[in-house]
């Protein structure tokens, strides 16, 4: 079996969404991402620092309609990464305004995360890695990630 080579990343991700409009005002808003083009009043796309996109929001089969059942299979969440933990608790600053409802947050060891949904119900992490050489690890140097709780409020102080 062949593999993928190790610079290989995730690129971007599309969502369908049931109001566009209400969708880029949330991922602006909260995660900070800029539209760089729209698709008519049917799709948006959006990123950070200028990349093409990171996320595109589609309605070409979703408008109007509401979310699906949780417990089904499909997407459990898009991940966006921070550089750093002042700028993690800038967009967690940034989700509190907006008055979204915080579903969990933890430190893995290897990171610390924050979770919550979007509008229509997709699921979002907003994380920051820790550095590899502080990452936790068993005895056979193999990774040791936990689910410990993570301070909101500290993060929450650190940000910029």
């Amino acid at each position: 079996m062949s593999s993928a080579p190790p610079d290989t990343r995730i690129g971007h991700v599309h969502l369908k969404v049931s109001d566009l409009a209400r969708s880029v005002a949330f991922y602006r808003a909260v995660i900070g991402l800029e539209v760089t083009q729209y698709f008519g009043d049917e799709a948006a796309f959006l990123s950070a620092g200028g990349y093409h996109h990171h996320l595109g929001l589609n309605t070409w089969m979703s408008r109007g309609t509401t979310p699906g059942p949780k417990r089904q299979p499909g997407l459990f969440h898009t991940a966006f990464l921070f550089p750093d933990r002042a700028s993690l608790g800038a967009a967690l600053k940034r989700a509190h305004a907006y008055g979204v409802e915080i579903e969990g947050a933890a430190d893995h060891g290897v990171s610390e995360a924050v979770y919550f949904s979007d509008p229509d119900g997709n699921g979002i992490e907003i994380y920051r890695d820790r550095a590899p050489e502080d990452w936790p690890r068993d005895g056979d140097g193999g990774l040791a990630m936990v689910n410990a709780p993570l301070d909101l409020e500290a993060l929450l102080a650190e940000a910029g």
